[in-house]
């Protein structure tokens, strides 16, 4: 028997108040257990949550769910006046309840209690297991760090007890700690789930992953590891049938240039027997209307083949689906070895040759400040300094501008061959860095720190993988692969610092102590 899908989405279209489409004839179904949807940057993972939601309506098609939603998006309000019992969702039940214990018989009161007088004590024991048995329910919320701000969002979704939970990278900003304790309870949670995240350790814990491309969602069995080795096999059998398609069309090209010495030879034989007249005028007008015949037939049997030909090729490039890979060659970052770059009595850091290291620690240790420190103690070498939130992009520019902002000495010409390598490319080179995806950002930062004049020979990188979807992580990986400078990268993603060859970890609070100035800014 067939299970019936949590979620629907049946050739779902959404076009913004602008006219500029979001989404177009999207059709897929998502199952019952834990799912996480992948997809490159400005695909419309966070557009389907929300109309799955009900936050967005669909300008066609429809989406079904078996049940009411829970839905926890990627931007939580942090408003000053919210507090913890606001985000549970408990407030107006400790409202009502205190006006009941101190003596108040009015029926709102009892209405809002209704099925929910242990709710404050449910939200207290929910609390405890995820590790904040300490947080107050009146505790405001600008007080908490950002991993515990969204576990106690998340509680509060729980809260509602929805049939459908669904997650918009939840694990942003949080520290190895609350990445745990978050995974600990949606382990807990047996409902259908729907996470987007870019999040490897979270994506192996799920039961399949979805992935959007084009006007399709294609759902894959298993967890990250095996959605990665099915997209392989499929990638190498597109391939391959790429590779026949291209070998059948030379063959269909060969044989049709064959058949045209043919017929061309038929044709010249019969004009040579009407010239020389060898037989009766009416048997060689009969042979060459055969002829005409036969070479019109055997043209077109051949022009039907070549037209299958190209487009079986066409269909098996489309569904060889490779993405394209960051190309570059940056030897003017290289350090060479035991050069020193950057030496700091307070805290007690040096960094000798093109070492690669990783700044580790929960929220609020200071990985922030620690960057800041360098780039105001001004290293041995030139260095450039990308932070969580690409200041140093301006939304009015384009990657040519801020790249020649950069680079001045630099050809346009050259720029956009070194832009394209980033895989930013065409019009996108020159578009306002505004109206680019989160990739496109992320990657035009990474070529004005590469691309600058004089190259960076250490690197400094804060978070660099928040709000970066899968692929534009590998391209980046694919980037600091190229680069031959030393790297120092505060990051929570694990895997993320395994691909980057990382030659040392530094914990602040534990290899480094940065004293009474320590900030709460990582």
């Amino acid at each position: 028997m067939t299970e019936t899908p949590a979620i629907t989405v049946d050739a779902v279209g959404l076009t913004w108040p602008d006219g500029d489409p979001a989404l177009e004839n999207l059709s897929g179904t998502f199952g019952v257990g834990h799912t996480g949807l992948v997809g490159r940057n400005g695909t419309g993972k966070t557009t389907l949550l929300r109309l799955i939601a009900g936050e967005l309506t669909p300008s066609t098609g429809t989406i079904t769910t078996i049940g009411r939603v829970g839905y926890l998006p990627q931007h939580r309000n942090r408003a000053a006046e919210l507090t913890v019992a606001d985000a549970l969702g408990v407030r107006e039940v400790l409202t009502a309840r205190n006006a009941i214990e101190q003596g108040s018989t009015e029926q709102r009161h009892f209405d809002v209690l209704e099925g929910r007088w242990d709710l404050p004590e449910r939200a207290r024991a929910t609390l405890a297991q995820a590790g904040l048995d300490l947080v107050d329910l009146h505790r405001p919320a600008v007080t908490l760090s950002g991993g515990e701000w969204t576990l106690v969002c998340l509680i509060g979704v729980l809260l509602t007890e929805p049939d459908i939970l669904l997650l918009d990278e939840p694990t942003n900003d949080l520290d190895a700690g609350a990445r745990e304790r978050l995974a600990q309870l949606l382990d807990q949670w047996t409902g259908p789930l729907l996470v987007v995240s870019h999040d490897r350790d979270l994506l192996s814990r799920v039961d399949a992953i979805a992935e959007v491309r084009g006007h399709s969602i294609t759902t894959y069995g298993g967890a990250w590891d095996d959605y990665q080795a099915a997209v392989q096999n499929e990638q190498q059998a597109a391939d391959r049938a790429v590779r026949a398609a291209g070998e059948q069309l030379q063959r269909e090209r060969r044989q049709k240039a064959e058949a045209q010495v043919v017929l061309a030879r038929r044709v010249r034989y019969a004009n040579t027997d009407h010239a020389n007249k060898r037989k009766p005028k009416i048997v060689m007008n009969e042979r060459k209307r055969q002829a005409q015949v036969s070479a019109g037939k055997y043209r077109n049997l051949h022009e039907d083949k070549l037209a299958e030909a190209r487009e079986t090729l066409s269909e098996a490039q489309l569904r060889a689906k490779r993405d394209d890979s960051v190309q570059i060659e940056l030897p003017e970052t290289a350090v060479p070895t035991g050069k020193t770059v950057l030496e700091l009595s307070t805290p007690d850091l040096v960094i000798r040759g093109p070492e690669r290291i990783a700044l580790t620690g929960p929220n609020g240790s200071g990985k922030t400040t620690l960057l800041r420190r360098i780039v105001a103690a001004t290293p041995a070498v030139p260095f450039a300094y990308l932070d969580q939130h690409l200041t140093d992009l301006d939304p009015a520019d384009s990657a040519l501008d801020h790249v020649r902002r950069l680079a001045p000495a630099r050809t346009d010409n050259d720029i956009r061959a070194q832009l394209a390598r980033l895989l930013i490319r065409g019009a996108h080179a020159t578009r306002p860095i505004g109206e680019l995806s989160g990739g496109e950002r992320f990657r035009t930062a990474l070529a004005g720190a590469l691309l600058a004049d004089p190259a960076p020979r250490l690197l400094l990188l804060d978070e660099p993988t928040n709000n970066l979807d899968l692929a534009t992580v590998a391209e980046l990986v694919s980037a600091l692969t190229a680069y031959q400078g030393a790297l120092i990268v505060a990051s929570h993603d694990q895997p993320f610092l395994d691909d980057l060859g990382i030659t040392r970890t530094v914990k602040i609070g534990v290899d480094l102590d940065l004293g009474s100035s320590r900030m709460v800014a990582s």
